[in-house]
């Protein structure tokens, strides 16, 4: 937001400084970007005046001037038409910057006579676009600073710029006003009391407006608007047109620059419609789809379903809130205009906006939100700025639509301020602040002004008081401790369980590593990943353009920059969110860990190997076990297709996977330059059960006195049949009394199958039974053991092997 310091000053009736205001800016939230003093380039340069001028020997347009300056007498060779003797005109001298031509003047000769300097034109000190000729000024002395002279005369010409960075929760200070309100709450001055004559209608307006049913609910509640004929559409006013050029905007005609004027103003966008070139009536309704709109930036947009359009009895003129159409402009030949004034929904132009990637400072401001109250009292002034301006005859105001109602009150807790800011402000004074803003005060009841709707709630009256009061007045004390002795736990249950798996896996020498969220879409396809819900719209690189499926793919590119650099073994992980989709439910946790290359340094010993799936499944085991998931659980091969398919596998809860391991698929390796093997694992921390009773120590620790006793079984099952299945079995023999269930040896192969018969492969396990109460019996031990047979044939189809 672009504004000037007098122009403040239409609103604000202050004394205060330059460095005041924009001190007190900051202090408001409303951050100074940057401060520009145009007079600060005008300072080297005088007043002079002309004592003589005569034609140049060797030039035509050339003329030879004579200039009393306050270092004497100079000889100027100057081209301007107007350069005659008597005027009195802005020196700059040899040595002096020029910003309009970006030169530092010089003594020269110009055909063959010297110059000393030069008589500048307006455009050539940047103060207006004119060029024609040198500046005659009608007062002034020799030797007089230029700069004071326009202080006096001219003191737009050198008034400051100030630019303030806006945050969206403040579309209130999209307008100079709105500004200047803050101002006069902090007490820098007063603010000055806005105006609003109606302006008398002399004729109905032919032109009506009608807002489609289906929009006044949500879309536009109100549009107005007025005829306003026999008007003359010339350049605007010096003082309008040099508050436009200061604030960065160009100045196009009257009627246009009227309509930016008040933009900035007052945060009231407006749009003027040639009313010659409107065919019928104005109806705003959604497009249909498939209409094409040639606006005034001179691009056409293709209309899609929905989207908000202002149209005559033909065509679309407008894209409502946005801009307005070409067809319908207004330009020097507009005798009759249509004025128009309305609400918009902040979403429905958003949405509408950024579909067409159109920016423009009315949609900036619709979509943040305008003041609906002020509709009709910003058409009243804009009318009567149009009659001023450009003459004309003003209809009545036509009106479809009705200002929506969202008044709303909160109550209004000094005390609140201590507790939530720490500021001790008194009563009176919060009371005060609040009305200078603007809200309206009922007891202990507290009313936002429509130009605020970002205030919904007790805390915003808090932040309101605190703003005004300023921040900087706060002073830090530190926390009173309430409580003695062990305070509360404050973490949840799942960041309990990210912590503890983060620690488990640096526990077994893992090294974390954090990636970025984002990954390229090859990558992410590899992984289940790279639809279009997970595409960034601006990625900031080509190999980050889509939210990762899984923490996986970063492991492995570290892993390939690891490589790279000579580093053959290594185990990395990395906890984090990994996302299906594009919305907030989409996101969930991983923990994962990946194993590249040899378990152990090569020694004398033979301890060196390569890692295997047993690794991955090992340390998806700890972690598991170190965030509370149940240590019995189910393992299938329904791994996904990134992985191994017969060296992997997922460990699950009836169909709610907790974790994935095994190898990783030699394709997906290959893809993403990594030597193997690698191994890795996925846990899905969320999945795993929370327990129903939640107690704030550990349970008890259940030791027996007794001696257990270990029972080795050998069986002859089916080569396809799966150890796990031999594991479980056994285990279901008495629930009781077997504690541990583990594979101890395997015997495959074509020696196995000579001595067990084609398709057989030997199992053997060790079961560990131990008793609780009382030492077990032979008789109880060889019947536990006859169950285990019994459990273990009937699951795998095999035999006790003799």
């Amino acid at each position: 937001m672009k504004f000037t310091l007098s122009w403040l000053k239409d609103h604000l009736d202050t004394e205060a400084s330059l460095d005041e205001i924009t001190e007190a800016l900051t202090d408001l939230g409303l951050e100074v970007e940057e401060v520009v003093n145009p007079g600060a380039r005008l300072v080297p340069f005088t007043l002079a005046r002309v004592v003589h001028a005569e034609q140049h020997p060797d030039a035509d347009k050339l003329r030879v001037c004579r200039v009393e300056t306050d270092e004497g007498e100079k000889q100027i060779v100057c081209g301007a038409p107007n350069a005659r003797a008597g005027i009195t005109v802005v020196l700059c001298k040899p040595g002096d910057y020029v910003p309009g031509i970006d030169v530092t003047l010089g003594v020269g000769k110009i055909r063959g006579v010297e110059s000393h300097g030069m008589m500048a034109s307006e455009r050539e000190l940047e103060l207006s676009d004119e060029h024609n000729g040198i500046i005659e000024l009608p007062s002034g002395h020799v030797g007089q600073k230029f700069v004071d002279w326009l202080a006096e005369n001219r003191p737009e010409a050198v008034d400051p710029m100030i630019h303030i960075k806006i945050t969206p929760n403040r579309p209130d200070a999209l307008g100079v006003r709105g500004i200047a309100r803050d101002l006069a709450a902090r007490g820098l001055g007063r603010l000055k009391p806005l105006e609003i004559e109606p302006v008398p209608g002399g004729f109905e307006s032919p032109i009506k407006v009608q807002i489609d049913p289906a929009l006044k609910e949500k879309g536009c509640p109100i549009f107005a608007g007025r005829l306003i004929r026999g008007v003359t559409n010339g350049p605007s006013p010096d003082w309008l047109q040099q508050r436009l050029r200061a604030i960065g905007l160009r100045p196009i005609s009257a009627l246009v620059d009227i309509t930016n004027f008040f933009t900035f103003d007052l945060n009231r966008p407006l749009h003027v419609f040639d009313a010659a070139k409107v065919k019928g009536n104005l109806r705003i309704h959604p497009a249909k789809g498939g209409e094409e709109l040639l606006a005034l930036d001179a691009k056409t947009y293709a209309l899609r379903d929905g989207m908000m359009v202002i149209s005559d009895d033909e065509q679309p003129e407008s894209l409502a809130g946005i801009m307005g159409g070409e067809l319908s402009g207004c330009s020097d030949a507009t005798v009759d205009v249509f004025l128009e004034s309305a609400y918009w929904d902040p979403i429905t132009i958003a949405a509408t906006g950024r579909a067409l990637k159109i920016n423009s400072d009315a949609r900036y401001r619709f979509e943040r939100g305008v003041d609906p109250e002020f509709t009709l009292p910003g058409l009243e002034l804009a009318t009567q700025m149009v009659l001023d301006l450009c003459g004309g005859e003003a209809s009545s105001v036509v009106v479809d639509g009705a200002v929506p109602a969202n008044t709303r009150a909160y109550r209004l807790d000094p005390a609140r301020v201590i507790s939530l800011v720490g500021m001790d402000i008194p009563e009176a004074e919060q009371r005060a602040t609040l009305q200078a803003l603007g809200f309206a005060l009922n007891g202990d009841m507290a009313t936002p002004p429509s130009w605020r709707p970002d205030v919904l709630g007790e805390a915003d009256l808090v932040e309101e008081v605190a703003r005004i009061a300023s921040l900087t007045k706060l002073v830090g004390k530190p926390l009173a401790r309430e409580t003695v002795g062990v305070p509360a736990p404050i973490l949840t249950p799942m960041q309990v369980r990210e912590k503890a798996a983060r620690r488990t896996l640096a526990a077994l020498g893992y090294n974390e590593c954090v990636t970025y969220s984002f990954i390229d879409g090859a990558a992410a396809a590899l992984f289940g990943g790279g639809q279009d819900a997970t595409r960034i719209d601006n990625p900031i690189s080509s190999e980050m353009t889509h939210m990762r499926p899984d923490l996986l793919p970063g492991l492995l590119q570290a892993a390939a920059r690891n490589q790279a650099r000579g580093f053959a073994d290594f185990a990395l992980f990395e906890v984090g969110p990994a996302f299906t989709g594009g919305e907030p439910g989409d996101q969930h946790l991983q923990a994962a860990g990946l194993l590249v290359g040899q378990v152990a340094p090569r020694d004398p010993y033979g301890s060196r190997r390569p890692v295997d799936v047993f690794d991955a499944k090992a340390d998806a085991e700890a972690v598991l076990a170190a965030i509370g998931a149940p240590a019995k659980v189910q393992v299938n091969r329904k791994a996904t297709g990134w992985w191994h398919p017969g060296r992997s596998g997922v460990m699950a809860l009836g169909p709610k996977a907790l974790a994935v391991f095994g190898e990783m698929h030699p394709r997906v390796l290959r893809e993403m330059g990594v030597k193997g093997p690698a191994v890795a694992f996925t846990i899905w921390p969320e999945n795993a059960p929370f327990p129903k009773v939640r107690m704030p120590t550990r349970p008890a620790l259940a030791l027996s006195d007794l001696q257990a006793v270990d029972r080795d079984f050998a069986f002859v099952v089916d080569a396809r049949v799966e150890a796990l299945t031999a594991v479980n079995a056994a285990a279901g023999a008495d629930k009781v009394l077997i504690e541990t269930v583990r594979v101890f040896d395997q015997f495959t192969g074509d020696k196995a199958e000579a001595q067990m018969g084609p398709g057989k492969k030997s199992i053997a396990l060790t079961v560990r039974l131990q008793p609780r109460d009382k030492t077990l019996t032979d008789a109880e031990i060889e019947a536990v053991s006859a169950r285990i047979v019994e459990k273990v044939t009937k699951a795998t189809g095999g035999t006790l092997r003799g």
